[in-house]
C-alpha cells in the first residue's frame, strides 16, 4: 500500500514558516517539523528549498484574490479599494507582522537567487496587471482623470503598498496604511 502523499502538508508549513521568518531564517527541517513529516518526505517532492520557494510564491499569489480586480460586476475604484481593504485586514489579523510575501522575498533574496528574482517579479507584474486594468476601466468610465496612466499608476500603487507594510510593521501602527489609503482614494483616484 502507497504512502500518502505529504507535499500538500509540506507546502502549507512552508508557507507559513517563510511569512513568519523569512526565507533564509527557516531550514527545510523547520519546515518538515512544522509539517509533521520526517526530512526525507521533502526530498521527494522538491529538489531545493529554494524550488519550494517558488511553489509557496505561488500559492501565495492564489490568496491574494487578484482575479476579483477583473470583476465587471462591481465599480472599478469599488473594486481597487475592497482589494487593499481585504489586504490590510489580513495584515491588520496578523498584528501587523509579516507583511507581503513579494515584497519580503523581493526584499531578502531577490539579489542572491535568480530563479526566485524571477518568481517574485512575475508574481509582481501578475498584481500590477491586474490592478493596472482595473484602473483602465475607470478611466475608460470617467472615475479617474483622463490622462492617469493606468501601468505607471498600477506600479506606483504597489510600491507605496510594499512601503506602507514595511512603515506599519516598524512602528506596529497602522498610521501609514492610513496615508495610503487617504492618499490612493481621497487625492489620486478620485472622480475629475
Amino acid at each position: 500500500m502507497a504512502r500518502p502523499s505529504k507535499r500538500e502538508e509540506i507546502v502549507e508549513a512552508a508557507l507559513d514558516q517563510f511569512h513568519t521568518h523569512g526565507f533564509n531564517a527557516t531550514g527545510v527541517k523547520d519546515i518538515t517539523d512544522a509539517a509533521g513529516v520526517p526530512k526525507g518526505s521533502f526530498y521527494n517532492h522538491f529538489e531545493s528549498k529554494e524550488a519550494l520557494a517558488q511553489t509557496v510564491l505561488a500559492r501565495y499569489g492564489d490568496s491574494r484574490r487578484i482575479p476579483d480586480l477583473a470583476d465587471r460586476s462591481v465599480e472599478p475604484v469599488a473594486r481597487l479599494r475592497a482589494h487593499f481593504g481585504f489586504l490590510r485586514g489580513e495584515f491588520e489579523q496578523l498584528g501587523l507582522t509579516r507583511g507581503c510575501l513579494f515584497g519580503n522575498f523581493g526584499a531578502e533574496v531577490a539579489d542572491h537567487s535568480e530563479p526566485l528574482r524571477a518568481s517574485v517579479h512575475s508574481s509582481f507584474r501578475t498584481w500590477a496587471d491586474a490592478v493596472a486594468g482595473a484602473l483602465a476601466e475607470a478611466r475608460e468610465a470617467g472615475a479617474v482623470r483622463a490622462d492617469l496612466d493606468p501601468e505607471g499608476t498600477a506600479r506606483f500603487l504597489l510600491g507605496a503598498w510594499e512601503g506602507a507594510l514595511v512603515a506599519a510593521r516598524a512602528e506596529r501602527g497602522a498610521a501609514a496604511l492610513d496615508a495610503f489609503f487617504a492618499v490612493t482614494f481621497d487625492a489620486l483616484l478620485t472622480h475629475p
